[in-house]
């Protein structure tokens, strides 16, 4: 495996991906912009959007590739039991979950969004909405899994590329929005379902060489797989903790008018580089990881653990600078149009502010939970996420009275730091993870081209001050511009410095 290489090809579809999401978002914002229907939409649309990342952004992985190679190392007939045990216990048990969710959806979504529950015409309509994006959960969690799959045989395209198919089915509907009307986020709804079923087939054209599905609901739950499942659900809480935080969040959020749709604009910007930085390197070396732990090759281990914390430190410490400094533009500039005022730009602003300081965390996060995910140990994660959870419950709603939706933000930076310094520290105790000099070395030079990228970006913002502001009818492609010199100038810095090196391009682990 090539560590840079995979995880830029999981980071070029995943960024293709997030375009195409932004796209998809900025079309809402000219149609629905923070209105009644989007923060409505929004609710339908984050319960799935959640479990698809929690889901689909490693957290099945976790629990899935561990458990799999060490299956394949017995056989191919092993592993292809044992794959197809899971599918159909995966299958069964999803059927019944939507059934059980479709039915009691009214009380579903009043827990979701509790804010909703005394306006009536908004409850009724959240819920009609979950009903039909609802499905959408079994088809991506089964997507999920031919995902785990691939990535197990170290073929991440397919895998990385499979959301992009959510994103074009949504555009397409927004731009029939003349014609849809009133129906709009209704269509946007169905639009959502159908896209999952069009991932799976999507993914089991590319899975089907490895792993080739037989129903068999006769099923005999084997200690593998009773192993998977107890290894699962804390890995669903533990790798998907930022996602959690961010659910909470919505449900506090639904209580202040509009301000789910802030936190949801916002979301979107940071998790662009987070794709990349935490979860593309969660993903790309857990199957290797768990092949030499399985081995017992020490040196190996340091090694894929180092480069991919180092890595993960180069990509998030830059855009969370750059998220810092220049808020403000990058929400004006993305999403300031049509419906989307200039009081909806400085509040997403705030929010993704707050949200850009949690930004390298959000990524350690991923990293650090995949080094324990690697050992077969999920338990650690999931009681160290269990409390950052708490603590991020405690904070927001202690305070959310006081100063409203911003303390969402903050606390869950606050909490996901938290979360990173405990799991780094029983890394290090357990003697599961140590630095190397390389790694201190390039760290301190990492450090210093951000700083000067920070102060090269600070200087562009300033020189486009008038062509970033709200009125302005091209300040996208001044953002972009200034996105552009700054990532040419910090690659160029890194260079020069050595904070990046050419021969880790090619170099295998």
């Amino acid at each position: 495996m090539n560590l840079i290489k995979s995880t830029g090809t999981f980071g070029f579809y995943t960024i293709i991906s997030r375009i195409l999401g932004y796209l998809r978002d900025i079309l809402i914002a000219i149609f629905l912009g923070t209105t009644f229907l989007a923060d409505v939409f929004f609710v339908a649309f984050r319960i799935p959007n959640t479990f698809r990342r929690l889901f689909a952004e490693g957290t099945f992985n976790a629990a899935f590739v561990p458990s799999y190679t060490t299956e394949l190392t017995k056989g191919k007939s092993k592993s292809n039991k044992f794959a197809g045990d899971i599918f159909n216990l995966m299958f069964i048990g999803l059927m019944f979950l939507v059934l059980i969710i479709e039915i009691f959806m009214p009380v579903f979504v009043s827990l979701i969004a509790p804010g909703f529950v005394e306006n009536t015409k908004k409850i009724e309509l959240a819920v009609n909405l979950t009903r039909i994006t609802f499905p959408f959960l079994f088809f991506v969690s089964l997507s999920s899994f031919f995902s785990a799959i691939l990535n197990s045989h170290n073929k991440f395209a397919a895998a990385s590329a499979a959301p992009i198919i959510l994103n074009l089915v949504l555009i397409g509907i927004l731009l029939c929005s003349k014609i849809l009307n009133d129906q709009l986020i209704y269509y946007l709804a169905y639009g959502v379902s159908f896209a999952g079923f069009l991932q799976i087939i999507f993914l089991y054209k590319f899975a089907h060489r490895f792993y080739s599905i037989k129903f068999n609901f006769n099923l005999k739950i084997t200690r593998t797989v009773k192993n998977f499942f107890k290894k699962l659900l804390p890995s669903i809480f533990s790798s998907g903790v930022t996602q959690i935080n961010i659910l909470v969040g919505t449900i506090i959020a639904s209580f202040q008018a509009s301000a789910v749709s802030y936190l949801y604009y916002a979301d979107r910007i940071y998790q662009i580089n987070l794709a990349i930085a935490g979860i593309a390197i969660g993903v790309v070396i857990l199957p290797q990881l768990s092949k030499y732990v399985q081995k017992k090759e020490k040196n190996k281990i340091l090694l894929i653990q180092n480069k991919a914390l180092e890595l993960s430190m180069f990509l998030s410490l830059p855009a969370s600078i750059a998220l810092l400094i220049g808020s403000q533009e990058i929400i004006s500039a993305l999403f300031g149009y049509g419906s989307f005022g200039q009081e909806a730009v400085n509040n997403s602003a705030k929010a993704l502010y707050y949200f850009s300081l949690g930004l390298p965390a959000f990524a350690l996060i991923k990293v650090f939970s995949s080094f324990f995910f690697a050992n077969h140990d999920t338990k650690t994660p999931f009681y160290i996420s269990l409390i950052s959870v708490i603590l991020n419950v405690i904070i927001s709603v202690y305070y959310f009275n006081k100063i409203g939706f911003i303390i969402i933000p903050i606390a869950t930076t606050i909490s996901s730091w938290f979360n990173s310094i405990i799991l780094f520290i029983y890394l290090i105790n357990k003697g599961l993870f140590r630095f190397n000099k390389i790694f201190v070395i390039n760290f301190i030079k990492i450090v210093f081209a951000t700083f000067l990228m920070g102060a090269f970006f600070k200087y562009l913002i300033f020189i486009f001050q008038n062509q970033l502001t709200y009125d302005f009818n091209f300040k996208s492609f001044y953002l972009i511009l200034s996105v552009i010199l700054g990532l040419i100038f910090y690659l160029i810095v890194s260079l020069i410095i050595k904070a990046f090196n050419f021969k880790d391009v090619k170099l295998k682990y």
